[in-house]
């Protein structure tokens, strides 16, 4: 039965991969997810009909080409299908039918549609942080009560301080924009999902996991302009996931010492 309910997850995941794909792709473009209904071939404008919709297994049965164009289409678009199917399956596996569930998927979702909106347009829509944010506050609430909640919000207040004040920091020492606003808002985030220490630890996570990854974009197409906002939120997913907690950070400096 548990094999069931994740192949379920997995399915899901890729559905609302689908979706994501879109809501990155026309909020960071200026466009509308209501107009046009129907999802259509960015190159030729095609609507796609009802069996090219399916996730992942419309990109191979096509052979990664639109039916009518026959130009190829990205394998970002199943990438993230197949990436949050599999994140999706993960939450079920960890937090079973539970409120931290909500959250596993709400920031794996928020994961996913920052990844196509800040990699592609290096753009994280308000709207879209918002939502999340708001979700999760509520289901803050119901969890902890009234009390917890507002912790919660003050959690993530804090941490959204903390990244502005190092984006100042980092203005001042490079004498140009060094963050962008999105990706401060996105510690608003952060800090309502975990303890505002293991916040902090986010931000040095992250940064661990970008610096490698920056570095071989930038030897490859000598870009020095890199999307931060993917990196916090898989810090964030990953901490989240395992189960990480003020206790656990505290451990692993006493590890250090």
């Amino acid at each position: 039965m548990q094999t069931y309910y994740l192949i379920i997850a997995f399915i899901m995941g890729t559905i609302f991969g689908s979706f994501y794909n879109v809501v990155g792709y026309r909020l960071s473009t200026g466009g509308s997810l209501t107009n046009p209904k129907k999802s259509y071939c960015p190159k030729c404008k095609k609507e796609l009909k009802w069996y090219e919709l399916f996730p992942i297994i419309s990109y191979l049965i096509q052979g990664g080409k639109c039916r009518k164009c026959h130009k190829k289409i990205s394998f970002f678009y199943p990438f993230t299908e197949a990436v949050t199917g599999l994140l999706f399956m993960v939450s079920y596996y960890s937090f079973g039918i539970s409120l931290d569930l909500i959250i596993a998927l709400s920031i794996c979702s928020f994961l996913m549609i920052v990844i196509v909106s800040d990699v592609n347009y290096l753009i994280i829509p308000d709207e879209v942080t918002i939502f999340f944010s708001i979700l999760i506050i509520i289901v803050k609430f119901i969890d902890l009560g009234f009390k917890g909640g507002m912790l919660a919000i003050g959690s993530g207040l804090l941490l959204l301080t903390v990244m502005y004040l190092i984006m100042l920091l980092g203005n001042f020492m490079f004498k140009k924009e060094s963050m962008g606003g999105g990706d401060i808002k996105l510690m608003f985030v952060v800090g309502l999902v975990l303890h505002p220490v293991v916040g902090l630890f986010v931000i040095f996570l992250s940064s661990l996991i970008a610096l490698p990854v920056s570095a071989v974009i930038y030897i490859v197409n000598k870009n020095n302009v890199i999307p931060f906002g993917p990196f916090i939120l898989i810090s964030l997913v990953l901490l989240f996931m395992l189960k990480v907690d003020i206790n656990s950070i505290y451990n692993i400096f006493n590890l250090l010492k």
